[in-house]
């Protein structure tokens, strides 16, 4: 092996089956620490939940009963962009698995050439004769891993993949996340601009009676503005939620692999606000450990990590590589292969690295303390899903407690409210009463709806801090871009100098 810094090559022969003694003698030999599962500390139990069985996640956003939501979680899936993103690095971790696994086998190169030459003679009377040379033969090589640095390339490789694919997983848990999140808060800002109409044309029927009342004599011109004015500033809500209802959709858009405005016409219809039907078991903190996709990654991207110490280390000591030729040279193509046109060698060699300022070592050095990086990220991966859960599990059963807290309210504000407007029709009550009683309710009515948006939206960060994500199956093999005409043809140079644009296409109903 040569090494890119200064350093003096030792080469050495000695016999061949004194060579393959060595080799089986420490054909299980690898430097480098191996690879073990850190032990983490662990709460025997949640603080806000009691010990349960390992929660079923399996399609868990089915709990909420709204089949457009099931849709658009499956179309998510297949057309997002990150996760596209994320099939592509699994493809890229196995390609690179593979590239480590052929340095584990010997390589052959075959060659072949045919060369016309004519040879000048100064003290020939006339040229010599023109000939043919005819040359065809292989070269192998194999390098004999003596101290474990292929193994250990092929062992990081493969803890590679298995990061990329926890990746995808992880991908998957964030997108069916915000896809339950966003479509949860569209219906939540549908429901409060409805709220607000209804509410404004209600405040616009008060102001109505109460101009009536005042042409009759029994209202003051006081009054009537402070019920048109009240009206106003109910529909002063409604673009503020229709803004925030269209930036929902635009996002499940994205999230779906679409353009913005895909989804608006879909979802334009009203529906009601997605529920949980069942509570979802929290299990126990070290369910994380399993659950959680990237609480997996960050374990397999310590073990890699570990993996490249050893193939590191293994560059401090010896090489050893065998290479052997063959070949076939003759003037004649039909006396190719014949014993006597045949030449052969092979033999072992040897490389050490006598001197190369620190270097290698120094590369130790890097990979030990990048392991130590993601012996912390680890740990990190591990705390915050436990804060995630807790956080989540605190948030719910609180916001739970406040919307049975403001279905009271709401039910006391519409009793007191039919109650004002039929006294103040009898003219038993003041005109401030059914103001503050129609305020109170319009505002009790919205805070409740805002609280069944955040429940189902605390369901799903639970769920998703409990690690449930895709289950189905996923091809990750199929490219995102298939290219054509790779065979060898004529070079367009004209084509390579084009500065090409990108084709729009018409979208898709």
């Amino acid at each position: 092996m040569t090494q890119s810094s200064p350093s003096r090559q030792i080469r050495t022969h000695f016999p061949l089956g004194l060579l393959l003694a060595a080799t089986l003698a420490v054909s299980a030999c690898a430097v480098g620490p191996d690879y073990q599962a850190p032990e983490i500390a662990l709460p025997a139990h949640w603080s806000r939940a009691k010990p349960t069985a390992a929660p079923n996640l399996t399609r868990w956003w089915r709990g909420l009963g709204d089949r457009a939501l099931d849709a658009l979680i499956e179309e998510a899936v297949a057309g997002n962009l990150d996760v596209a993103a994320a099939k592509a690095r699994i493809r890229a971790a196995r390609a690179s698995r593979k590239q480590a696994i052929g340095s584990l086998f010997p390589s052959v190169d075959g060659d072949g050439s045919v060369t016309r030459s004519k040879a000048a003679d100064p003290t020939a009377a006339s040229s010599a004769s023109p000939y043919n040379l005819y040359k065809a033969g292989f070269d192998a090589s194999f390098e004999l891993d003596l101290f474990g640095a292929n193994r250990r390339d092929v062992e990081a490789a493969s803890r590679g993949v298995e990061a990329a694919e926890e990746d995808l997983d992880s991908t998957l848990l964030t997108l069916i996340g915000d896809v339950a999140s966003y479509y949860v808060e569209a219906r939540g800002y549908q429901a409060r601009a409805a709220l607000a109409r209804r509410t404004a044309k209600s405040q616009r029927d008060t102001a109505a009676l109460t101009r009536t009342k005042f042409e009759a004599g029994s209202a003051s011109a006081v009054d009537i503005s402070k019920a048109t004015a009240q009206a106003a500033t109910t529909e002063a809500n409604i673009p503020t939620l229709e803004t925030a209802y269209a930036e929902a959709v635009h996002r499940l858009g994205i999230l779906t692999g679409r353009e913005p405005g895909a989804l608006a016409a879909r979802l334009r219809g009203e529906a009601a606000v997605p529920s949980p039907r069942l509570p979802l078991r929290a299990g126990i903190p070290a369910d994380v450990l399993v659950a959680r996709p990237d609480v997996r990654r960050a374990e397999r991207q310590l073990a890699q990590s570990t993996a490249k110490i050893g193939a590191a280390e293994a560059a401090l000591y010896p090489s050893v590589s065998v290479t052997g030729s063959i070949s076939t040279t003759a003037q004649k193509s039909g006396d190719l292969g014949k014993n006597s046109t045949i030449g052969w060698s092979y033999g072992p060699s040897l490389s050490v690295p006598v001197f190369n300022a620190g270097k290698l070592r120094a590369a130790v050095d890097v990979a030990e303390a990048e392991r130590d990086q993601y012996h912390v990220a680890f740990r990190s991966a591990v705390l915050t899903a436990l804060e995630d859960v807790e956080n989540a599990l605190v948030a719910l059963a609180n916001e739970r407690r406040k919307a049975s807290r403001l279905g009271e309210s709401v039910r006391g504000y519409r009793e007191a409210a039919r109650l004002s407007r039929t006294l103040y029709q009898a003219g038993t009550a003041s005109f401030l009463d059914v103001l503050d009683a129609e305020r109170s309710l319009y505002s009790a009515e919205d805070s409740l709806i805002a609280s069944r948006v955040a429940i189902t939206t605390d369901y799903v960060a639970l769920a998703k801090a409990l690690g449930g994500g895709w289950s189905g199956a996923l091809d990750v093999a199929k490219p995102e871009v298939v290219d054509s005409g790779t065979y060898p043809h004529p070079a367009d140079w004209q084509a390579m100098n084009v500065r090409e644009r990108p084709v729009v296409a018409p979208a898709s109903e």
